[in-house]
């Protein structure tokens, strides 16, 4: 089983930056992919950005120029820096982390959820 442990999350007002982080930890898995989504109250989780082992970036085009992905591969960690940050970017980020794990095949684990919060 591979655990995710998110933060960075938190206030901030319009214009304003945060970094989320999240870091993966278990035995003997391998990460394929990982990603930001978000979910905002009263609307389906949504795609953020994504970054996968082969280097390719995808973002959701309510973010980009403004948003960037990155991760340490050595350091299982990925974070999500996010500036120009507006009102409608307030919701929970989730991260997600997919895989294998040695002898169990595929996974693919969340965050427990962090709350950002841009004010106008």
């Amino acid at each position: 089983q591979v655990q995710l442990v998110e933060s960075g999350g938190g206030l901030v007002q319009a214009g304003g930056s945060l970094r989320l982080s999240c870091a993966a930890s278990g035995s003997f898995f391998s990460i394929n992919r990982m990603g930001w989504y978000r979910q905002a109250p009263g609307k389906q989780r949504e795609l953020v950005a994504v970054a996968t082992s082969g280097g390719t970036t995808t973002y959701a085009d309510s973010v980009k120029g403004r948003f960037t992905i990155s991760r340490d591969n050595a350091k299982k960690t990925v974070h999500l820096q996010m500036n120009s940050l507006k009102p409608e970017d307030t919701a929970v980020y989730y991260c997600n982390v997919g895989g294998n794990v040695f002898a169990r095949g595929a996974y693919d684990s969340w965050g427990q959820g962090t709350q950002v919060t841009v004010s106008s």
